[in-house]
């Protein structure tokens, strides 16, 4: 991982740890996933550079990276704090969900530094990700998978 992400991967960290043992972040349903937030953007970053991975999913990849480090999102970390991670971390479960349906799970399990099993936590994301984002996060899948099919 390059300084630069690491450094945002440091500030990441800290950020929703600190923010967890605050009042809010203790009774906030998202706690738990939102830990996950550092771990899922240093497993992007890792498979970005695997030369085990198809070069059209390391563009989901990389994409996913950018909205991740972006100010400008569907929930904006600025304004609402670390609970502003739900959408980056919704957008990461898909696109991890896709390189897995493409390629040998084996490969996300290899980078995978967190705590939790990430295929669970995957698809538990995936089944929760319209409750986490809303209503407007199948409008961004589906402009994501037609952009897919165009290519």
């Amino acid at each position: 991982m390059s300084k630069k992400n690491d450094d945002f991967y440091q500030k990441l960290r800290k950020k929703i740890r600190n923010w967890i043992q605050t009042e809010d972040g203790k009774s906030n349903k998202w706690s738990e996933y939102l830990m996950a937030a550092p771990d899922l953007f240093h497993l992007l970053c890792k498979l970005s550079i695997d030369k085990e991975v198809p070069v059209k999913e390391k563009t989901k990849l990389v994409a996913a990276i950018t909205y991740f480090i972006s100010p400008v999102d569907l929930v904006p970390e600025l304004i609402l704090g670390p609970i502003g991670y739900v959408d980056d971390i919704a957008l990461s479960a898909y696109v991890l969900n896709s390189l897995i349906n493409k390629t040998n799970s084996e490969i996300v399990k290899k980078h995978w530094a967190g705590d939790k099993d990430i295929l669970t936590l995957i698809s538990k994301t995936l089944e929760i990700s319209d409750e986490m984002v809303g209503g407007k996060w199948k409008k961004i899948i589906k402009k994501f998978e037609n952009y897919e099919e165009k290519k």
